[in-house]
This record gives C-alpha cells, sequence and structure tokens, in this order.
C-alpha cells in the first residue's frame, strides 16, 4: 500500500489504496471544525475519480452544518478567486495537480483565498487526532448550491489588469495544450476575449491524461510541432488544475519552464516596482529579471503556501514557482496559469518582439530537474541523512531553510524531500551542463 502524502495544504494519495473514503471524510469533517462551519468554495479538476471524492467531500460538509458552493470542473486559482469573491469561510479543491491520473488530493485553502499555513495545518492536525466531529440534525444540515459564473468573473478580472486592446491588435496565434484538465474551460475563452486564434489540443476535461500532466520540456513534443504548423507566435501548456504554465516559442522548441515567472515578472515589473519572491528551487533568470529591473528578490521554501506567506510579508508585486506558477497579488496570491498567459501576451505586445527573443534575452543558463522515487518515506528520510552527513570541499554556501541548497563557484544544487509523492527532488543550475550533471551525479552517489 503506499503512503498519503501529508503537505501544509492538504492531502494527496492514489485513489482506493492511500486516498480512501474514510481518510477523505476525516479530514474534510476536520477542515469543517477548523474553519467553524459558515460556507466552503468546493471544485476540482477532470480527474476521473473526482465526482466521487466531490460527493463525499460534499455529504460531510452538509453533515457538519456547511453551506457548500460547487463550482465544478474549474482551475484551482478559479476557486480560490471564488473563496474571496463570495467571502467564504474556506475553500476545497479536489486536484493532484501534476501527479499522474490515479492520484488525487484535497488542496485546503482558508477565507483569505490562499492555502493552510504552518500554523492553520498544525491546528487541523490536532482537530484530527481528537476525531470529535459532531454531526448537525436533519434542520441544520448544509445548504448545497451550483455557481457556474465564477469562470467568467476570473477571465474578467484578468483582463482588466493587462491592456487588451494592445494584445488584440498583435492578432496572436497561439497554440494550446490543456493537456484534459481543467484548462479547456477557461484558458481557449480567454485567448479569444484577448483576440487570439486559438489552435487547441487535449482541451476537452476528460481526466484522461494523454502526456505526463507536469509541462516540462520533455513533455511538450505534440504542442511544439502544432506551433510549427500553424506558425503560432506562442504555444502554452497547462498541468491538470492550472496553477501551472509552461511555453512553447515560435520556433517551436520548449524552453523550460522557468522561463514563465521570469517573463511574467519582466511584464510586471515594467509598469510597477517592488520586491519579487520566488522560492529556493527557482533558477537565476527570475533573478535576472528582477534585477535588470531594479528590483529586489527574496526566496522562500518551495511550496506555494510558503511563497505566497512572503509575498504577503514583504509586500511584493509579483512572485512565484520557477515550475512555472505565477502570483501576482494584484489579483490574488495564488498560482494562477491564465494570468501569467495574460502577463506575458501584453509583454510581447509592449515590447514588440517575439518571444523567442525575449527568451535569448537572458542568460544561456542551464538547469536539470531530477527526481528519485523511494519505498518508503523511511527509506527516503535515510538517503537525505546520508547527504546532510557528507563534506562538500568546494562549496561557498549552504542554506538548510529548505531541504539542502548547496552555492558552487560554477553554479547551484537545491536538493529536497518532495512534498508530494516518496521522492527525493535535485535542482540545479550553471552555465556549465558538463559540470552540473557530474555534480548532481555526485550527490545521487551519496545517497545510495
Amino acid at each position: 500500500m503506499s503512503e498519503l502524502m501529508v503537505s501544509v495544504s492538504g492531502i494527496r494519495g492514489i485513489v482506493g489504496d492511500s486516498l480512501t473514503p474514510d481518510v477523505i471524510l476525516d479530514y474534510t469533517r476536520a477542515f469543517a471544525r477548523l474553519i467553524r462551519g459558515g460556507k466552503v468554495v468546493l471544485g476540482r479538476d477532470s480527474r476521473v475519480s473526482g465526482p466521487m471524492i466531490a460527493s463525499l467531500i460534499t455529504g460531510a460538509l452538509s453533515s457538519a452544518g456547511v453551506d457548500v458552493i460547487d463550482l465544478g470542473i474549474v482551475p484551482t486559482p478559479t476557486v480560490l478567486l471564488a473563496v474571496n469573491d463570495l467571502k467564504a469561510d474556506g475553500g476545497i479543491i479536489v486536484t493532484a495537480s501534476h501527479n499522474p491520473k490515479e492520484w488525487n488530493a484535497l488542496k485546503l485553502a482558508s477565507s483569505r483565498g490562499i492555502f493552510l499555513n504552518r500554523e492553520e495545518s498544525k491546528k487541523l492536525q490536532a482537530i484530527l487526532g481528537k476525531r470529535d466531529f459532531p454531526l448537525m440534525p436533519w434542520n441544520k444540515l448544509g445548504r448545497i448550491s451550483c455557481d457556474d459564473k465564477a469562470v467568467e468573473r476570473h477571465i474578467d478580472k484578468i483582463c482588466a489588469l493587462v491592456d487588451t486592446e494592445r494584445i488584440k491588435n498583435e492578432h496572436f496565434i497561439v497554440a494550446l495544450d490543456c493537456v484534459n484538465g481543467a484548462g479547456g474551460v477557461i484558458t481557449p475563452l480567454l485567448l479569444k476575449r484577448l483576440g487570439c486564434t486559438v489552435h487547441t489540443i487535449n482541451e476537452e476535461p476528460t481526466g484522461l491524461f494523454p502526456r505526463d500532466p507536469e509541462p516540462t520540456p520533455d513533455h511538450l513534443g505534440e504542442l511544439e510541432d502544432l506551433v510549427k504548423k500553424t506558425k503560432a507566435h506562442i504555444g502554452f501548456a497547462h498541468d491538470p488544475d492550472v496553477d501551472r504554465l509552461a511555453l512553447v516559442t515560435d520556433e517551436g522548441t520548449a524552453p523550460g519552464e522557468e522561463f514563465t515567472l521570469a517573463l511574467a515578472v519582466e511584464s510586471v515589473l515594467e509598469k510597477k516596482k517592488g520586491d519579487v519572491v520566488c522560492n529556493y528551487s527557482t533558477s537565476s533568470l527570475t533573478e535576472e529579471a528582477a534585477r535588470r529591473n531594479g528590483a529586489r528578490l527574496f526566496r522562500a521554501p518551495v511550496g506555494e503556501a510558503n511563497v505566497a506567506q512572503l509575498i504577503i510579508e514583504r509586500k511584493a508585486v509579483i512572485g512565484g514557482e520557477g515550475n512555472g506558477g505565477v502570483i501576482y497579488p494584484a489579483l490574488h496570491v495564488t498560482r494562477d496559469a491564465p494570468l501569467g498567459i495574460a502577463l506575458i501576451l501584453d509583454l510581447i505586445a509592449r515590447r514588440k518582439k517575439s518571444i523567442s527573443e525575449l527568451v535569448r534575452s537572458f542568460p544561456p543558463y542551464v538547469m536539470v530537474k531530477e527526481k528519485k522515487s523511494f519505498s518508503t518515506l523511511d527509506e527516503r528520510r535515510e538517503a537525505f541523512k546520508r547527504l546532510e552527513g557528507h563534506e562538500f570541499s568546494d562549496v561557498r554556501g549552504i542554506d538548510t531553510n529548505d531541504g539542502l541548497r548547496l552555492s558552487f563557484e560554477e553554479g547551484w544544487i537545491h536538493i529536497r524531500p518532495s512534498g508530494t509523492e516518496p521522492a527525493m527532488r535535485v535542482i540545479g543550475e550553471s552555465l556549465s551542463k558538463e559540470w552540473l550533471e557530474e555534480k548532481i551525479r555526485s550527490m545521487w552517489k551519496v545517497m545510495e
């Protein structure tokens, strides 16, 4: 049996294995007690297990006297925005984000429209431990309603933050891969609203992902072909719950999802100055975008909740994660792929340069992202201990705020346990691919 992954913002597991109806009901009832009643916004991505899990959540919330506003299949950022719009007491998104289709998860959000922070998560675990979940009588059950305007409101708010007329005047041709996730219900509509000609693949939200759902360059061959075939100005790719955004240039190549945040930072800082926040694994591309626009950059541990918290504390004008997650607090403090699309199209229209020209304006960093899966969390824990105890003679800086981030003259490497699966993630960056690959190989050997 696989292990349930418990993170700050919720739980994630394989449906029918570690993620069972009992687990779903317990966490939902604990969440109902955490928010002390009221109303909760519920949404899900397109996974086949979504309706079953959503029905369990709806029943558990109603039995606890909590009203449920069901949005159906919508992006994660749409749910979080709706929490604010509807003045709800919390939100639940049924999605395992970039994990394979047999996985699903509950992402839990507070009344602020952001995922639970560490303190709120600790309170949830304490409630869960007591297992005191009182049920309401028939006349005090929570009401269940639907809201089919959330996507429309989301698009309206995005368009209000960019120069829509300038974008329309460019008559962009856009290729789009929605991976049969929730992106199909919003991104084609947004692009058409911005005057784009849209060519889509994998648009229908069936939950049967035709490629690995993580939108990294190795998985975007079909989109690269579509860009070339349609002579598109740019290609965009989502993960299933639409909080990540990856690009394909007009030349038909995927430069890496790290360019998404860097370009969005450029777009915002040209109009508004202020601090930038990203995580410890984010590319130096974002640091470069901040530097050449006179902004300070601050780093937080990996995880949207951590980045969002630092954005709030620093009152940053933009932030996000290098996995393609753009957070623009002028709208809300959560990763939002459709918003990222609008910001990047606005930048291209303003600069009058192609996306490939914008990509080439950055230093030619090489980034390597690898992961190693372990049979158990204990096995992973022991491997990480071996790495922590190893002495690297050429290291220039060590940061232990989030796993282990090592700085060298030639680049940096960040090693951390995954929060979404029993795996170890290693991300490194350098101007020398040979140095980087050799250094990462040496670290895997230490962990063996």
